[in-house]
């Protein structure tokens, strides 16, 4: 029988990592929805589906140190960022007016997107799933 290589312990700090990006753009996500009332625009609602069962799922594998994670990890991660890209183009002015999917609901480019008066919430968003994604890679990257 062959013994199987260790993972590296760098391995377990980038999956615990990832985890705690999910975890605080969920709980972001809720604060700034039921704490602060800002309702979110059609396009928050999808990228918080994909990025609310990552904070579950990234737990998961942090409680059983699976290591493979990003199999089913780093799809969600990686829909999730395209629509939060899509987002932040619309937000940004890039898309055109007559192509914004959020005619109905909170806008996706009103000062209500803004937070500390600087940052929007796309931007947010697409920064914790890029952040997962690269660390899904390293963790693959540093996992037998």
């Amino acid at each position: 029988m062959a013994a199987t290589k260790p993972p590296d312990p760098l391995a377990w700090t980038f999956l615990i990592l990832a985890w705690l990006v999910a975890l605080a753009a969920t709980l972001g996500a809720l604060f700034i929805g039921e704490v602060m009332g800002q309702a979110p625009c059609n396009l928050c609602w999808f990228q918080r589906a994909f990025m609310f069962p990552l904070a579950i799922v990234l737990m998961v594998a942090c409680l059983i140190a699976d290591y493979r994670v990003g199999r089913y990890a780093l799809p969600l991660a990686a829909i999730g960022w395209l629509v939060a890209f899509y987002h932040l183009l619309l937000f940004g002015g890039v898309i055109p007016e007559e192509i914004k999917p959020c005619g109905a609901g909170p806008s996706c480019s009103s000062a209500d997107t803004i937070i500390l008066g600087w940052l929007p919430i796309p931007a947010l968003s697409l920064a914790a799933f890029t952040a997962i994604i690269v660390l899904l890679f390293l963790v693959r990257r540093r996992s037998p």
